[in-house]
């Protein structure tokens, strides 16, 4: 691919890991927010190319680990009716509810479908209209706004049998619920780029300065992420805390206005629920009054369900950075890709994946 092997420059990476290493005086924790930056960082080992007093620490940044048990039963009470086609995005279909997950719900004979867009399920509703069409809106602001394209887009075309199950959620509420913890280890964040670059930054400001932290935006290759650990440490080490931005290849400060003007149109902020964390005050979405016949949790009559998180998994504290997935008694055991106990094990962006398939053999 064009241009990729320039951030992925071996000799780059070193000179970058050094410089980290000349600089720093003291031990440091950062946390870096996406899972796609935490696949980087084992796969192609950059935390061992860090001073060991540099500890990067993996936080809540894939939205299919944290859509908590009791959306996933309401999903898979939604899929088994005969009059639903429910879409969803394929990683979802193996994340397990309390008892069971959607791709077995598919095998005993429900009509889920992995679509690659939420748009495809507004024009799948409208091919066929004998049939309620329900999408899985999942995802950070990265895919918010077209989930929110695609609820505009039916009610212009007056869809009657299109609905959402909304599990979106928001980035800056999950950073400032860590930093508000009373067992805080977290000094510096890695921003995730991808949501920047919808979002911006400026929503950063204010939590870097009232928690004196300093916040990087910061992409996904391997360079990016070095880079971004040497603005974090530079920071760090000066005393100052403010919000930086290494992916400015991609990221604006204001973001992408468009996308977030057609989010505020369909959607409003709410609470919502976080596997193993819990309720995490505006921290979701959802529809607001004017799109509530979209809405597929009264449309089916699945509000109201309540579900415990499940006790065996410790996915929770693998989502806080509180442990690694090593440290987890049922890793690469009782939880497998293959048998997972947890979405983190089953996500693309999951931590535990990325841990079964890159470090399974290392030693702890």
């Amino acid at each position: 691919m064009k241009y990729l092997d320039e951030y992925r420059d071996a000799e780059a990476a070193h000179k970058f890991a050094h410089e980290i290493a000349r600089i720093t005086t003291r031990p440091w924790s950062l946390m870096e927010v996406c899972g796609g930056q935490t696949h980087a960082i084992v796969k192609f080992g950059l935390d061992e190319l860090l001073p060991e007093h540099i500890t990067l620490i993996h936080g809540p940044g894939c939205p299919v680990c944290v859509t908590a048990v009791e959306l996933i039963d309401k999903a898979l009470e939604i899929a088994a009716r005969p009059e639903v086609i429910f879409c969803s995005f394929g990683d979802m279909l193996r994340v397990p509810g309390s008892m069971t997950d959607l791709l077995s719900v598919k095998a005993r004979g429900g009509d889920i479908r992995i679509i690659y867009s939420p748009l495809d399920a507004v024009k799948l509703a409208e091919q066929t209209s004998a049939k309620e069409v329900v999408f899985f809106g999942v995802g950070f602001e990265t895919t918010a706004p077209t989930t929110a394209m695609a609820v505009y887009q039916a009610a212009q075309k007056g869809l009657k049998n299109f609905s959402l199950l909304v599990s979106h959620v928001l980035v800056p509420p999950a950073i400032e619920a860590i930093l508000s913890a009373p067992d805080r280890r977290v000094q510096a964040f890695l921003a995730a780029g991808h949501v920047c670059a919808v979002m911006g930054y400026e929503e950063y400001v204010p939590i870097a300065a009232k928690y004196h932290v300093p916040i990087v935006v910061t992409g996904f290759e391997p360079l990016d992420i070095l880079q971004g650990v040497l603005m974090c440490i530079q920071q760090l080490e000066s005393g100052r805390a403010e919000v930086e931005n290494q992916y400015s290849r991609a990221v604006r400060q204001e973001g992408n206005r468009p996308a977030q003007q057609i989010m505020r149109e369909v959607f409003q902020v709410t609470p919502r629920k976080w596997r193993g964390i819990g309720e995490i005050p505006q921290s979701g979405l959802g529809l607001r009054d004017a799109y509530a016949a979209f809405d597929a949790e009264h449309k089916f009559g699945v509000a109201d369900l309540r579900v415990d998180e499940p006790t065996d998994c410790l996915s929770g504290l693998v989502l806080q950075g509180k442990i690694k997935p090593r440290e987890c008694p049922a890793f690469g055991a009782r939880c497998t890709p293959e048998h997972p106990l947890g979405a983190t094990m089953v996500s693309s962006e999951g931590a535990c994946a990325a841990y079964y398939r890159y470090r399974r053999d290392h030693q702890t």
